[in-house]
């Protein structure tokens, strides 16, 4: 078995140094712990092929990085993700150490996937290596952003307050996605119920209707010759048209995946009446919200700046926060720079920018806006979608209305037909 030699400090803070046999390096440190050590360095022994560890450790953070970066044995879910960060931020503000604190989390892991990212973190941790790089490994887990933040709270000094602004800042993004995702729901439901009730007319009541006016023969109005082909292409090409639909959804998807495609769909967004007034406030909220965690956190303004204009979300409004960071970085206040981009900095945002430059509390500022425009994002929601039913039971009642009416002009006209 390898041989692993360490330096620790003991439970009365005596720094001690040894060696240990064990299976693997987590088995080294699992036994390191329950013997009371909290490891400062730990190393395999140099073995018969007269390797160097150093070298062995650095082959080996190599293959931890590929079979992070692959994301198996699974990916890490979002909500492990914003508990492990909450409870370490909680741990590191209590005074416990940050590898006896990674040790912790270890142990409460609730899944195989989560239970072998926080290991892996910890052993680079333990190993030598910074919070931040033993994080960036994950990068499905951790986003660049909040590598950045930690990075930022260690060079300061104040990890603990960092992760729990993180914490604080995923869960108001986890509130704001849940309420536009719920906003959602009601008017899907609408659309699908509408589209299967339509699906049902048209390929099992209309045929057995139009079987009887053919028997009567004569011409039918015009709208019930059009509903009764629609049947009838459905009912013969139904799987055809379907396939049909399947194919443009992919083309569809592909096309807009693509980055011409995306930024088409944006700007097409941002142009509607209602939707896109919407839209940009989301984008809004989510920079300001990450803006000044990002300036609170300690990250230096320049750095902020890009980093919450990658979170937008939307590339048009990105760049036009990009334009703005540029213009910052050339000597521009903020407050002005944002101002070029109306369609997602009202007048009333720049003002507040503006004032929070001046008295040295933009950080705070910017929170406070994020709430602000959050609570009226919330009610906007709301407004839409009491909008949105109505609508759609309108445009329901007037298709299947449609469909009835066409069904029994005929019955109207039936001494016609018989003639």
């Amino acid at each position: 078995m390898p041989k692993f030699e360490y330096t620790a400090v003991d439970e009365a803070g005596a720094q001690v140094s040894g060696a240990l046999i064990a299976g693997s390096r987590s088995a080294a440190l699992e036994q390191m712990g329950n013997d009371g050590l909290y490891p400062v360095r730990i190393q395999q022994a140099r073995q018969a092929d007269g390797r160097p560890a150093a070298l062995r450790q650095a082959q080996g953070g190599e293959q931890r990085r590929t079979a992070a970066e692959s994301g198996v044995p699974g990916r890490v879910p979002k909500k492990r993700v914003d508990a492990f960060t909450r409870e370490l931020a909680n741990l590191l503000e209590a005074g416990v150490p940050l590898g006896r604190a990674l040790q912790i989390l270890n142990e409460q892991a609730s899944s195989a996937a989560a239970g072998r990212c926080w290991r892996e973190i910890r052993e680079d941790v333990v190993g030598g290596t910074s919070l931040a790089d033993a994080l960036s490994r994950w990068p499905r887990a951790f986003p660049p952003v909040y590598v950045a933040m930690v990075r930022a709270g260690e060079r300061g000094g104040f990890l603990g307050k960092v992760l729990q602004q993180i914490a604080d800042f995923r869960e108001r993004e986890r509130d704001l996605l849940g309420k536009a995702t719920s906003a959602l729901v009601y008017p899907a439901v609408l659309s699908v119920l509408a589209v299967a009730v339509m699906t049902f007319l048209l390929t099992f009541f209309i045929p057995r209707f139009a079987a009887v006016f053919a028997e009567f023969g004569g011409k039918l109005p015009w709208l019930t010759r059009a509903i009764v082909g629609t049947s009838t292409f459905l009912v013969r090409h139904g799987l055809m048209a379907l396939l049909g639909l399947a194919a443009l959804v992919v083309a569809g998807r592909r096309l807009l995946s693509s980055e011409g495609g995306k930024r088409f769909l944006e700007r097409a967004t941002l142009g509607l009446p209602a939707i896109g007034g919407v839209v940009a406030q989301f984008a809004l909220v989510r920079f300001c919200s990450m803006l000044g965690t990002l300036l609170a956190g300690g990250v230096p303004l320049i750095v902020a700046l890009g980093a919450a204009g990658k979170a937008i979300g939307n590339q048009t409004l990105t760049d036009a926060v990009e334009q703005a960071v540029s213009e910052v970085q050339e000597g521009s206040p903020l407050a002005r720079s944002l101002g070029e981009c109306p369609q997602m900095f009202p007048p009333s945002v720049v003002e507040m920018v503006s004032v929070g430059e001046q008295t040295g509390r933009l950080d705070k500022e910017l929170i406070r806006l994020a709430d602000t425009y959050e609570k009226d994002l919330d009610r906007r929601l709301r407004m839409l979608v009491a909008l949105a039913e109505p609508a759609l039971l309108f445009v329901m009642a007037a298709l299947i209305g449609t469909v009835v009416i066409g069904m029994l002009l005929p019955v109207f006209t039936l001494q016609e037909l018989i003639r």
